[in-house]
C-alpha cells in the first residue's frame, strides 16, 4: 500500500455486450463488497482527450473531468475570493452552515456554493482547523435529506473539498455507510454520480484502511459490470464512468494488483463495447494502467532468474536510462483480442458520434494501444524526434504551473491521480499544487526552469 494514502489525501445507454447477454439475470454482488444529465457525460469523454492545447502537451486550468460540472453550479452565486475578504467570508459561511434552525433551502444551496468556491479558489486549512467533524456532520444532514438535488450535490462537493484541505483518519468511518445509501437509494443519477466521487475522494485521503479501500474497488467494480443496475441506475452513464474513474484512482494506491487485475480487466473490456464515448474511454483508461502496474523494472536481483520469452520488456527506442521491465503477472488472457479492439477504436470512424467526440476516442485510444504494446510508455507518447536534443519526445502531456515550470504526466498513474483531483479541485488545482501539501504529495513531481526535481517514491 502506498504511503501517500496516510500522507494525502449522455447519450447513448452504457449496455455492454456481456450485460446484454444476460439481461435474464441480473449481477451477483460479492458479499464482502455490497454494503448530470447524460449529455455530460459525453462532454466529459472530450475534454478527457483534451482541446487542440492539450494536444500539443497541455491540459488547461479550465479542464474540466468531471461527470457533472460542479463550475456550472457554482456559477452566479458569488463573485470569487481575491482578497483576505475571503476568510472573513469564510467565517461567516462556517457559522451558517452550522446553524440551521432557521436556513431554507435556497439559502443553504448559495452558503455551500461560495463555501466549495472559496476552499476552491484558496487554501484554507487554517481557516476550517478544528471544525472539520461539525461541517461533516453539516453536510451529512444535507446529503440524507436530499431536499433538492442542488444541494445534495454541493453538499457533496463541500465534504469532498474539506477533506482534500484537511484531512483526518476518522472522515471515511463516518461518511462511507451515508455516501453509499445515496449511491444506491437516491432517484437522482446526478446525485448518485456526485457521491461516487466523493466517496472515492474520501476513501482516498479519509483515513480507509487498506481492506476497506480494496472493498470499495470491489463495490465499484460491481457498478462497472452491472452497467448501473446494481444501484438502480441501469444504462445511465455517469454514474458508471464515475465508478471506472474512483476506481482507477483509488487502484494508483495499492502496490499488487495481480489479485484483482483479471476479473476488473474483463469488466473493462466488455465496456469498451459501449456506446457511450465517456463509458469507454474511462474503462480503457484503467487497462492502460492495469498493464503499466503489472510490469516492474528489472533490477541487478534478478541476475540469476531465468524469464521465459515475453516476460521482459526493453524498450522499443533504446532511450538510455530505460530500463527494462519484468512482467509480474498477466492482465488479461487474451491480449491479443484486446489489442485488435483498441485498434479498431484508435481508427474509430461512425456517423453516431459528432467529430470531436470520435477525435476524442481514436486519440485516447491509440495512447492505451501504445501502453498495451509498451508498458514503458505513457499517456501521448511521441516517436517523432527533438531536433533540439536529438531523443524522441516521448510522453508529451504536461501541466503547467504558472510560468514557472510544468509538471510531467508520463505514467498513467500521474493521469489518473491528476484526473482525481481536478475532478475535485476544478479551477484552483494549480493554487492547491502549491499550496496544499496532500495534493502535492499525491503528484510528487515538478519540472521547473526546465530541470527535473524528483520526489516520487
Amino acid at each position: 500500500m502506498h504511503d501517500l494514502r496516510r500522507q494525502a489525501l449522455e447519450s447513448g445507454k452504457t449496455v455492454s455486450r456481456k450485460a446484454r447477454s444476460k439481461q435474464a439475470s441480473p449481477a451477483s454482488s460479492r458479499p464482502s463488497s455490497r454494503p448530470p444529465s447524460r449529455a455530460a457525460s459525453r462532454s466529459r469523454a472530450v475534454s478527457n482527450a483534451g482541446s487542440e492545447e492539450d494536444e500539443a502537451g497541455n491540459l488547461s486550468d479550465e479542464t474540466s473531468f468531471s461527470t457533472n460540472s460542479i463550475d456550472e453550479l457554482l456559477n452566479g452565486d458569488a463573485p470569487d475570493p481575491v482578497t483576505d475578504a475571503w476568510r472573513a467570508d469564510l467565517a461567516d459561511r462556517i457559522q451558517e452552515l452550522l446553524d440551521r434552525k432557521r436556513s431554507s433551502v435556497q439559502g443553504r444551496e448559495k452558503c455551500l456554493a461560495t463555501y466549495v468556491r472559496i476552499l476552491t479558489a484558496q487554501y484554507a486549512e487554517e481557516d476550517i482547523r478544528g471544525k472539520e467533524a461539525e461541517l461533516v456532520a453539516a453536510f451529512l444532514k444535507s446529503i440524507k435529506a436530499e431536499t433538492s438535488e442542488r444541494e445534495t450535490i454541493l453538499a457533496l462537493k463541500a465534504l469532498a473539498m474539506t477533506v482534500v484541505t484537511s484531512p483526518s483518519d476518522l472522515i471515511y468511518e463516518a461518511v462511507c455507510s451515508p455516501l453509499k445509501r445515496v449511491i444506491s437509494d437516491s432517484p437522482s443519477v446526478p446525485s448518485k454520480a456526485a457521491a461516487v466521487h466523493c466517496l472515492g475522494t474520501c476513501t482516498f485521503v479519509g483515513g480507509a484502511s487498506d481492506d476497506e479501500i480494496l472493498d470499495n474497488m470491489a463495490y465499484l467494480l460491481e457498478i462497472v459490470a452491472s452497467d448501473g443496475s446494481f444501484i438502480d441506475a441501469q444504462d445511465e452513464a455517469d454514474p458508471v464512468v464515475a465508478a471506472l474513474e474512483e476506481w482507477g484512482s483509488l487502484s494508483t494506491l495499492i502496490d499488487d494488483l495481480a489479485d484483482e487485475s483479471e476479473e476488473a480487466a474483463e469488466y473493462f473490456v466488455d465496456q469498451l463495447s459501449s456506446s457511450d464515448a465517456g463509458v469507454q474511454i474511462a474503462a480503457g483508461e484503467n487497462i492502460a494502467l492495469l498493464y503499466e502496474k503489472s510490469y516492474r523494472p528489472l533490477t541487478e536481483d534478478d541476475g540469476g532468474t531465468e524469464f521465459s520469452e515475453g516476460e521482459i520488456v526493453s524498450d522499443p527506442d533504446e532511450i538510455p536510462g530505460v530500463p527494462k521491465l519484468v512482467k509480474n503477472y498477466d492482465v488479461y488472457r487474451r491480449t491479443d483480442v484486446l489489442k485488435d479492439t483498441l485498434s479498431d477504436l484508435a481508427s474509430f470512424n461512425t456517423r453516431r458520434l459528432s467529430k470531436k467526440e470520435q477525435k476524442a476516442i481514436r486519440t485516447n485510444f491509440a495512447d492505451i494501444l501504445d501502453s498495451v504494446e509498451y508498458p514503458t510508455h505513457g499517456p501521448r507518447y511521441q516517436n517523432a524526434i527533438s531536433q533540439d536534443t536529438g531523443k524522441r519526445y516521448g510522453s508529451r502531456m504536461t501541466v503547467r504551473i504558472h510560468k514557472e515550470g510544468v509538471m510531467k504526466i508520463d505514467k498513467w498513474w500521474k493521469l489518473h491521480r491528476l484526473q482525481a483531483l481536478r475532478r475535485v479541485l476544478q479551477s484552483g488545482f494549480v493554487k492547491h499544487y502549491e499550496a496544499n501539501p496532500i495534493v502535492f504529495e499525491s503528484l510528487p513531481i515538478m519540472i521547473t526552469n526546465d530541470r527535473k526535481a524528483s520526489r516520487e517514491d
